[in-house]
């Protein structure tokens, strides 16, 4: 699998072992439903298939309110599928007409009928079709009429708290705690994008940054604040720190800037692809009196992220 296949653009297979939703962040209970996936698919020597959605059902349906952002894209998602050896990664359109389908419309029409199935792996809370009323009961029923078997999976929990999506969102957005955002997720939290022109202020303080434009808007950044990070650059990682926000010392600032100052780096990469992973939150965002006292903030800041790097660099 190279990547997601839209469902108009499936051939359904009745073998199919597959599970479904959107599997926002693909973290530590996603994985423990899509490595059953891939362990009950081996065994049969069939298809190992992940059935999710796009836009975000929130998006659709509830419209009016704060747009969702998202911990991991369509594409990054359909990634990491293939590193947890999903084969395909079947992509559902969500629209309005879509939303307001019954559970059993849509375990009918495009899981049996369009998509394929053999067994359905489901989690133990898993909710599904119009106000989620579909649950495993209704799986259970209907698994029995159209010929297929079910596997329910347990919750995962991290230090007993279950891990979820929604926990991981605040984990990241309002307290920009990357650690626990990366133990929920069984890896470091990224985001991606193109380097792009700034106002070239970092420079003249002796701190030069690569200003990053996310690959997607509705891709979350994590809180405010300054980061221990890694970028994948040119097919090379380089250490560095990350400040997120609206640079308070300056003024006339108001649009959220996410920029990036590699450490040892000095090359000019405008309209180069790069990749941030977040090791830790170093600070949160503060204004600063002068420009001296930034830039002293900076260098301590700098020296934090540099021990960082090198009480990990052998784990």
């Amino acid at each position: 699998m190279s990547r997601p296949v839209f469902i108009q653009d499936y051939k359904r297979n009745q073998a199919n072992v597959l599970t479904v939703g959107t599997f926002d962040g693909v973290h530590l209970g996603h994985q423990a439903l899509i490595r059953n996936v891939v362990d009950l698919a081996r065994k049969k020597s069939a298809p190992a298939v992940v059935v999710t959605f796009d836009p975000h059902p929130r998006e659709v349906i509830n419209p009016s309110s704060d747009s969702i952002r998202l911990l991991t894209t369509l594409t990054e998602r359909a990634s990491i599928m293939q590193d947890y050896g999903i084969d395909q990664m079947v992509v559902i359109p969500f629209t309005r007409d879509f939303s307001i389908l019954t559970s059993d419309e849509f375990i009918r029409e495009y899981i049996f009928r369009r998509i394929g199935v053999d067994k359905f792996v489901i989690g133990y809370d898993h909710h599904f079709g119009r106000d989620r009323k579909g649950s495993i009961y209704t799986l259970r029923k209907l698994a029995k009429e159209l010929g297929f078997s079910i596997h329910v999976e347990k919750a995962h929990e991290v230090g007993h708290v279950t891990v979820s999506s929604t926990v991981i969102r605040r984990l990241l957005e309002t307290e920009g705690d990357v650690s626990a955002a990366a133990e929920m997720l069984g890896r470091r939290y990224e985001v991606s994008g193109t380097i792009v022109k700034g106002d070239q202020r970092g420079r003249t303080i002796g701190f030069p940054t690569a200003n990053l434009e996310p690959e997607s808007s509705r891709k979350i950044l994590p809180a405010n604040g300054v980061y221990c990070v890694e970028a994948m650059l040119e097919g090379q990682m380089y250490s560095g720190m990350m400040n997120i926000g609206i640079r308070p010392t300056f003024e006339g600032e108001k649009k959220v800037v996410p920029e990036v100052h590699l450490f040892d780096f000095s090359r000019t990469v405008y309209g180069n692809r790069m990749k941030v992973r977040f090791n830790r939150r170093v600070r949160g965002e503060k204004k600063f009196n002068s420009v001296e006292a930034l830039v002293a903030q900076l260098v301590r800041d700098r020296e934090i992220c540099r021990q960082f790097g090198n009480s990990t660099e052998n784990l």
